[in-house]
């Protein structure tokens, strides 16, 4: 009884801490036009690679300024907008490193943040293999928040793997655009 008793609390104990692992909610959008230039208040070049781009874990290497991270992430729920995220600062020198070991398809992209209400759209202009892409998206605490769509936001692609990071760089967007 007492095996029972302590396999159960330990049990309890992981479904507890399961609730606690840090979760990105994210919508995806196609933008229309660069209207969102102008109302930007960050500008930033990115360099991002993937040590593993499977969708049950991706592990990506991002230079981001003179900041890098690496960053796991779990596999996405059925409707695209959340799942698992945990990131650490790591140096430049480490970043350049690791990404010398990454899969092929470095993504190289200009991120814009752009302030809409009480969040920010990130929006990411494209270059590379994937020039012409512009994706923005949208972090919230929920996925039935509301927010302001402004009117240079497009289609929603939160749930269509094709415009994933980690997916274009073994699909680039000039392949199938």
């Amino acid at each position: 009884m007492f095996i029972l008793k302590r396999g159960m609390f330990i049990l309890k104990k992981y479904l507890i801490n399961i609730k606690k692992m840090p979760q990105e909610i994210e919508r995806k959008f196609k933008v229309k036009n660069d209207t969102y230039k102008a109302l930007a208040t960050q500008k930033m070049r990115l360099t991002q690679g993937y040590l593993s781009s499977v969708p049950e874990r991706t592990v990506r290497i991002r230079l981001k300024g003179d900041e890098a991270f690496i960053t796991v992430k779990g596999k996405t729920n059925e409707a695209g907008t959340t799942r698992f995220e945990w990131e650490k600062a790591i140096s430049v020198a480490e970043a350049q490193q690791l990404l010398a070991l990454c899969e092929s398809g470095i993504i190289d992209k200009t991120r814009y943040l752009v302030p809409n209400g009480d969040t920010t759209i990130e929006v990411d202009e494209f270059h590379g293999d994937n020039e012409g892409l512009l994706i923005a998206e949208i972090e919230l605490p929920s996925e039935d928040t509301p927010f302001h769509h402004p009117g240079w936001l497009g289609e929603e692609v939160t749930a269509d793997p094709r415009y994933y990071n980690a997916m274009l760089t073994h699909h680039p967007y000039k392949k199938w655009h």
